[in-house]
């Protein structure tokens, strides 16, 4: 079985692949909780994929696609941390976001994820 670092490192690689938001939400539990802090929590796999796929759609002012940069990772058990730079790609712009996240693993599956970013900082490049 995979340890909870592969599991993380494995979806936020999954990000940069194009794969759709099924495919995303697969590597969560059927109860997960996936929390942008500075947003309301959204629970259950097919919420988090409904959310997802709310969040990555074509045109604008869509994200047409986000790639996840690693800067570093380090787990503790089942508590997987990464800071990273997500770099969204917009119709007609990139930018990128300092981010910094938690996950929690069970069974080689997110069970919880947090991401901790500054959301003036997100909403003024989205322009």
């Amino acid at each position: 079985m995979e340890s909870p670092i592969e599991v993380v490192r494995r979806f936020c690689a999954a990000w940069a692949d194009n794969i759709g938001a099924a495919e995303l939400a697969a590597f969560f539990t059927d109860d997960a909780i996936y929390h942008n802090i500075p947003m309301a929590p959204v629970t259950g796999r097919a919420a988090i994929a409904n959310n997802i796929a709310k969040f990555i759609r074509p045109g604008a002012p869509g994200i047409e696609a986000i790639q996840f940069r690693v800067i570093h990772i380090a787990a503790n058990g089942p508590i997987v941390m990464t800071e990273r730079v997500d770099v969204f790609k917009l119709p007609d712009k990139s930018f990128e976001l300092p981010v910094m996240g938690i996950f929690e693993v069970s069974d080689a599956k997110i069970r919880a994820w947090r991401d901790y970013f500054d959301m003036h900082q997100f909403t003024s490049r989205m322009g």
